[in-house]
C-alpha cells in the first residue's frame, strides 16, 4: 500500500502530454457511462453527475505537480479538456443534440475554479497540519456524495454499492495517503471515520422515500375515493387515493421505499380490478396496464 501511495500521490512524472491524454480518457469514459442506458441508476453513472471521482483526479494532479502554478494550470487544463468532451461525445446520442451543452455551464464554473483550487491545493504537499484544512473541502464534497449514494444504495440495493464504498474509503484514507505526519494521518482518518458514521446513522434513521403521484383520475382510468389501491408486495412502499386541491381531482399517490418491480391493483367498490405492472427507480417510475 505504501508503494502504491508513493506512486499515485507523488511518484508520477506528470508531463503535459500525460495530463492531456488523461483528460481525454476521463472525458471519453464519462461520456460512455452516460450513453449506455444499462448503467443508469448504478455506481457507474456517478462520475457523470457528482464530484467525488473528479476530486480524486484533482488530488492526483496536485500531488504530482512541481509547483503551485504547475498544479493550478494542470488542474485547469485537465478539466477544460475533459468536461466539454463529455458533452461533445454525447451530442449524437442525445435527443437534446447541441442543447446538451446548456448543462456544461455549471461544470464550466467549476472548471474556472480549478486553477485557484489547484494552486492552493499544492500546499498540502508541505505536510503541515493546515494542509488538512485545505483537503477538508474535498472531503466535505465527497461526504455529500456519500450521503446521496448511501441513500440511493438503501433504496436500490445492491446498486450504488461501489460508489458508496468509494466515498467512505476516500473520506477516511485521503489524509493517510497524502500526508507523512502520523498525527495528521491519525486525526484525519478519525475525523473521516466519524463523518462516515454520522452520515450513515443520519440515512438509516431517515431512510429514502420516493414520494410521487402515479396517475390521476380521468387520464386513462376513472376512480374516486370509493376505490381502493394496493401493491402486491408492500415492501416496495405504500399507495393510496388522495384528492389534490391543486388539480381538483383524485390521484393515486405513492410513498415508494425501494427500487424494483411489483404489481399495483386498483379496485372498484363492486370488486372490479385494474392491474398494473409498476417499475420503480430512485427518482422515476413506469406504470403499465396488464
Amino acid at each position: 500500500m505504501a508503494n502504491a501511495r508513493n506512486k499515485l500521490f507523488g511518484g508520477i512524472h506528470l508531463t503535459w502530454p500525460k495530463v492531456i491524454i488523461a483528460a481525454v480518457i476521463a472525458g471519453v469514459f464519462t461520456a460512455v457511462m452516460a450513453i449506455i442506458p444499462a448503467l443508469h441508476h448504478t455506481s457507474f453513472i456517478a462520475i457523470t453527475v457528482t464530484f467525488e471521482v473528479w476530486v480524486l483526479f484533482g488530488i492526483i494532479i496536485i500531488m504530482n505537480s512541481k509547483s503551485n502554478l504547475d498544479s493550478g494550470l494542470k488542474c485547469f487544463v485537465f478539466f477544460l479538456i475533459s468536461q466539454p468532451l463529455v458533452y461533445l461525445i454525447q451530442v449524437p446520442f442525445s435527443e437534446l443534440g447541441w442543447q446538451l451543452f446548456t448543462y456544461y455551464r455549471y461544470w464550466f464554473i467549476w472548471t474556472l475554479l480549478c486553477f485557484p483550487m489547484g494552486f492552493v491545493g499544492y500546499y498540502m504537499k508541505r505536510g503541515k497540519w493546515w494542509g488538512y484544512l485545505i483537503l477538508l473541502p474535498m472531503i466535505v464534497l465527497t461526504g455529500y456524495s456519500y450521503l446521496t449514494y448511501f441513500s440511493d444504495f438503501l433504496f436500490s440495493r445492491p446498486r450504488y454499492l461501489l460508489i458508496t464504498l468509494f466515498c467512505a474509503a476516500a473520506m477516511i484514507l485521503y489524509p493517510v495517503l497524502i500526508f507523512d505526519d502520523k498525527r495528521i494521518k491519525a486525526v484525519g482518518a478519525a475525523i473521516g471515520a466519524a463523518a462516515v458514521a454520522a452520515l450513515t446513522v443520519a440515512v438509516l434513521t431517515h431512510p429514502p422515500v420516493y414520494s410521487t403521484d402515479l396517475f390521476a383520475n380521468g387520464e386513462e382510468y376513472r376512480f374516486d375515493d370509493t376505490y381502493s389501491v394496493y401493491l402486491e408486495d408492500e415492501r416496495y412502499g405504500d399507495v393510496e387515493i388522495l384528492y389534490h386541491k391543486q388539480v381538483k381531482d383524485f390521484m393515486v399517490h405513492a410513498e415508494l421505499k425501494r427500487a424494483g418491480s411489483t404489481v399495483l391493483t386498483l379496485k372498484s367498490p363492486t370488486g372490479e380490478k385494474t392491474v398494473f405492472d409498476l417499475v420503480i427507480e430512485r427518482d422515476t417510475y413506469q406504470v403499465t396496464k396488464r
